[in-house]
């Protein structure tokens, strides 16, 4: 009795082909978190890419192979461990129909939520005080992106429901106050966590923090607005009469 031929094995795609297994995901998440926590602790200059991959466990060439080169592997490291950056939270307190409370309420759960992955997310701070201290290329890009957008997106918001037509020094400086709420929990995590350690101990006392912020947030646009609203001093004041000479 004649056998019937096996089925052909069907020739893969090229987008199945370029599918990345998932030992190659593992090697690519190792080599990104062992760079990250290398250059946090040397800077860019002072770490080698031979030194990352013999940390990392994988061959030199796998640097190459998922990033690129060094300087694609430092600039992964500035958004992927933490799964974004600052940038992206723009899209979801920008909405012109959000009121200011509802804006504020994404735009805080957006930047406190990476402090849910303790260790990782002080390694990316220690990465980003340190390229504010020996700059790189990099540092135009997250000057750029990661700083400049995020506030400026955040003045809009804030002159819109001001009522103001065009951004002043006030609203700058009411922009750099309210982001000021949710950066120091990064900049000054030690801190808090040695003093205070059940403030940010859980991913639920790190939710915790929101509506606080929001409402500290909303005092300070008031305040503002308050301050709009009365005459300055220098135009109040009474203008003093100039003396006669004797």
């Amino acid at each position: 009795m004649r056998r019937s031929p096996a089925p052909a094995t069907p020739t893969p795609t090229e987008p199945e082909r370029r599918k990345p297994r998932s030992d190659g995901i593992e090697a690519r998440t190792r080599l990104l978190h062992t760079a990250l926590k290398l250059f946090s602790e040397k800077g860019f200059a002072r770490t080698s890419t031979r030194e990352i991959a013999l940390a990392a466990g994988v061959n030199i060439a796998a640097i190459h192979y998922y990033f690129g080169d060094k300087t694609g592997l430092y600039s992964a490291c500035f958004t992927e461990p933490l799964g974004g950056s600052p940038r992206d939270a723009v899209a979801l307190f920008s909405d012109p129909e959000l009121s200011l409370r509802e804006a504020l309420v994404r735009f805080f759960a957006a930047y406190l939520d990476p402090l849910k992955q303790g260790e990782l997310v002080r390694q990316c701070m220690r990465l980003h005080m340190r390229e504010m201290l020996e700059p790189t290329s990099q540092w135009a890009v997250e000057l750029e992106q990661d700083m400049k957008r995020p506030h400026l997106a955040m003045v809009a918001l804030l002159s819109r429901h001001l009522g103001l037509a065009r951004a002043d020094d006030g609203v700058h400086r009411l922009a750099f106050s309210i982001s000021g709420l949710a950066i120091q929990l990064f900049a000054c995590g030690e801190m808090v966590e040695a003093i205070r350690p059940s403030l940010v101990k859980t991913p639920q006392s790190i939710d915790r923090w929101n509506p606080p912020l929001v409402e500290y947030a909303l005092a300070m646009v008031s305040a503002e607005a308050a301050l709009r609203s009365v005459r300055s001093p220098a135009t109040s004041a009474p203008r003093k009469r100039k003396e006669k000479p004797v």
